[in-house]
């Protein structure tokens, strides 16, 4: 079998008849195969280089280091799987918990990196036991639940980080980004984040021309005046060089603190799977476990070196969908023009300029949105929130996590925030399941209907059934 290296043409290689598909074995003439993939670099570079800037870590490194990823999923699944892995999101709440709790960006690499570690030896298990481990281990009840614990922990740093060093341009940036994800169509809804970004940049801009410094909390617990666009580091930045690299360190607590995003990046993958294989028409269930794999172990390359976790990308994913073209000759250009971004420290410069007033806009919908993906996972799997047995393992994950309720174990260890609710809701479901009577796992609501607006034909008491939720 070959590496999926080898494509035909596909007809004059110019424009698709109506209603065909380019397939992944196939591409157009290679000027248009590039343009598709400069079209997926920038659908996927909103939510991309965001990622490292909130996790402290080299946004030039990040987006070399996803292309990286993205060759290594593209061979590892022998080109059947479109796909194109950006940097996760998933781990920014665990970035800003590990480095409250003294760490550095080592710490944060090597808890991630074991993340992979764990991610890559579920893939194997995949390959071998097959999808239905996944459902056993972590039903929809269980995995919307820690999605939307990792989102909504997030709130906090948008709240007491970002927000407060520019509130107007956060407002306007968040309403313009608002309005670009719901009103706008096809390719340009896919980058609403991106011309988030760039009107938030321009906002900026102009507010200091017309009204100089601002004078809010930048950098530190004080006040200061300060610019809010600071572009000093992209005159002195120079055009062609290596991004900084650094090894991982580990500690028990940063990777308890992360591993339970491992559910989350499995949830992605196994979304992307399924729709990629809808969008095709090639069923791609075997696939499963080796996009799984090949993910942690581009998770683990990419933290060895400094960078940060990857994954599929649903912006892409639309981008296939609005174009009906497949190829996977696409991503390996795509995947080249992210090598060449990531040996530009110019280019670096001008991501890690992005004011924070910005950053308190889009991360206001962004991390909204991973936590509503967990809310999603249950409605598209019908979960019943009214049986008892579902609500309360969610209901008290899902607090511990967002609240960042925390449990001392001795003097020098703790669990707490993601970590504990995801122990809580996984521990607590199973538990509850092989101790609850056989009413109690019935499809019948148990609840006063009173407490409910739900339709009874959306009920599903057993949580773990149904179609692989969709990933973000």
């Amino acid at each position: 079998m070959g590496l999926g290296v080898r494509w035909t043409l596909h007809g004059d290689g110019r424009t698709p008849a109506p209603g065909a598909v380019v397939r992944p074995d196939e591409r157009l003439s290679w000027p248009r195969t590039a343009g598709l993939g400069a079209q997926h670099v920038v659908a996927m570079f909103g939510a991309s280089f965001v990622a490292p800037v909130l996790m402290g870590l080299d946004p030039n490194l990040a987006i070399m280091m996803s292309g990286v990823a993205t060759v290594i999923f593209l061979l590892a699944t022998r080109g059947r799987v479109p796909s194109y892995l950006g940097c996760s999101l998933s781990f920014v709440g665990v970035a800003a918990i590990i480095r409250a709790q003294g760490g550095d960006s080592a710490a944060v690499t090597g808890a991630i990196l074991v993340v992979g570690v764990a991610l890559f030896l579920s893939g194997l298990a995949v390959r071998k036991f097959g999808a239905r481990i996944i459902h056993a281990a972590m039903p929809p009840v269980v995995t919307g639940a820690v999605v939307m614990l990792i989102g909504f922990n997030l709130a906090p740093v948008t709240a007491t980080v970002y927000w407060p060093q520019d509130q107007w341009t956060a407002l306007l940036t968040m309403l313009f980004t608002g309005l670009a994800v719901v009103c706008l169509r096809g390719f340009w809804s896919r980058v609403a984040i991106f011309l988030g970004l760039v009107f938030g940049y321009a906002l900026s801009w102009l507010l200091d021309e017309l009204f100089g410094k601002i004078h809010s909390v930048h950098g530190g617990t004080q006040a200061v005046d300060h610019w809010r666009l600071d572009l000093s580091g992209v005159g002195t930045a120079d055009w062609i060089g290596l991004p900084s690299l650094h090894g991982p360190s580990f500690g028990w607590s940063a990777a308890l603190v992360a591993l339970p995003v491992v559910i989350a990046l499995i949830a992605e993958n196994a979304g992307h799977v399924k729709a990629v294989g809808e969008m095709t028409g090639d069923p791609l269930d075997d696939q499963l476990g080796t996009a799984i794999a090949a993910d942690g172990a581009a998770t683990v390359l990419s933290t060895a070196v400094g960078g940060p976790a990857n994954t599929t990308y649903s912006e892409n994913i639309g981008v296939m969908a609005a174009t009906r073209v497949y190829s996977t000759a696409a991503y390996w250009a795509a995947a080249g023009f992210a090598l060449l971004f990531g040996i530009c420290p110019k280019f670096g410069a001008v991501v890690a300029a992005i004011p924070g007033g910005v950053l308190g806009g889009i991360t206001v919908i962004l991390y909204g949105m991973i936590g509503l993906l967990g809310a999603q996972i249950w409605v598209h799997n019908k979960v019943d929130l009214r049986n008892p047995l579902n609500l309360v393992p969610v209901a008290a994950g899902v607090i511990i996590g967002v609240g960042g309720v925390s449990l001392k174990i001795s003097k020098n260890f703790e669990l707490s925030g993601i970590a504990l609710g995801t122990i809580v809701v996984i521990t607590g479901y199973h538990t509850l399941r092989a101790l609850a009577p056989a009413h109690l796992k019935t499809q019948e609501p148990l609840l006063d209907a009173g407490t409910s607006g739900y339709d009874d034909g959306a009920a599903d008491g057993t949580a773990g059934e149904g179609p692989e939720p969709r990933g973000a």
